[in-house]
């Protein structure tokens, strides 16, 4: 088996605002496995700031998977402490082991006789920007709006949040929203008590990572679901992911392949959670079409319940052309599309790269 990597950077449409920051580009490296005239093609898409690994960590496990793929074939621990290492190698293995076509789990998704249901994510950024993104997302269809807050003013947010309730009822809409830790642990409740008038489905990291204590008491009296999203990052072993939902006991968990170890990695964390009676549905993390298209193709195999968190892919200029589509408020595979990888190699051998 001959293993090789790529870097490249995706191309925001628009700047991605975040309670952490806002994102005009995006790295990620893809892995490509070849074996028997045979390619598959996984990606690793971490986020600066966010991940646990760093960019440079990154690479250089990479390089050492290019230099003998098997121990971390046969071991797939040593790349524990790298999730996002780890999912660009399941995905790939799991591409080559059925043919290299990105048809990683054949299934009436892949045949495209069904769709996943997906939440409309209305990004960060000024209300009336905001307004507008709500605004498509319901007249496109989508019955599940998620929006990130903690970048404006509560007051703002609360008035959005409100604007859409006023015209659609929780029978008709299901809001969520996502803090990404930006609430003090001293005014987290009476935020969740103001923002339960609203009846959310659930809120996302209210508080920032690694506040066990706080996060446990939060979850005990909260009026709104509280799902665990960045608190996950990091926490690799068994033990540990016992540990952790034992002491928080949240109504929710919020999995990322990228984020939090790949299928193997989010596959113990639903075995945990499901013993534990605590929900959880799986969410893609600004990957390309490759990564996307393996979460989607993951995700259905799980027969999960509700609406799913997964991109839609068309948030960047330089996006890998897939089969992936979206009708209404469903992601769909198109078995008569083909994957265009063409971009991937155009970057490789830009004038930029080679010098």
């Amino acid at each position: 088996m001959i293993a090789h990597y790529q870097k490249y950077e995706l191309q925001f449409k628009q700047a991605a605002g975040t309670s952490r920051g806002v994102y005009k580009t995006r790295p990620v490296w893809f892995l490509f496995l070849k074996q028997n005239n045979q390619t598959g093609i996984g990606e690793c898409a971490p986020l600066p700031g966010l991940s646990q690994e760093t960019p440079e960590e990154v690479e250089t496990a990479l390089k050492s998977i290019c230099q003998d793929p098997k121990p971390f074939l046969e071991n797939p621990e040593l790349l524990q402490a790298i999730p996002s290492v780890r999912f660009g190698l399941e995905t790939a293995l799991t591409d080559l082991q059925n043919g290299g076509r990105q048809e990683l789990f054949p299934s009436a998704f892949t045949k495209g006789e069904a769709g996943i249901p997906i939440n409309g994510l209305i990004w960060m950024g000024p209300a009336k920007d905001m307004r507008k993104q709500i605004r498509h997302k319901l007249e496109s269809g989508y019955q599940c709006i998620k929006l990130k807050i903690g970048a404006l003013h509560f007051e703002e947010e609360l008035e959005l949040l409100h604007a859409i309730r006023t015209h659609y009822p929780a029978s008709q809409i299901t809001l969520r929203v996502d803090a990404n830790g930006a609430f003090k642990p001293e005014e987290a409740l009476e935020k969740l008590n103001r923002l339960a008038a609203l009846n959310l489905h659930s809120i996302e990291q209210p508080l920032a990572a690694s506040q066990w204590t706080a996060m446990q008491q939060l979850c005990q009296q909260t009026p709104v679901p509280i799902a665990l999203d960045e608190e996950l990052i990091g926490i690799n072993t068994l033990a540990d992911k016992e540990r952790l939902l034992d002491t928080i006991r949240p109504q929710y968990l919020v999995l990322k392949p990228s984020l939090h170890g790949g299928f193997s990695g989010c596959s113990e964390w639903i075995s945990l959670a499901n013993k534990r009676s605590i929900g959880w549905w799986i969410t893609s993390y600004l990957e390309s079409n490759i990564g996307l298209n393996a979460i989607a193709q993951w995700t259905f195999t799980l027969q999960a319940n509700g609406h799913q968190g997964l991109g839609t892919g068309q948030l960047f200029t330089n996006n890998v052309e897939s089969p992936l589509e979206i009708r209404g408020e469903e992601l769909w595979f198109n078995p008569q599309q083909a994957f265009d990888l063409n971009p991937i190699s155009k970057q490789a051998n830009s004038p930029k790269n080679k010098a």
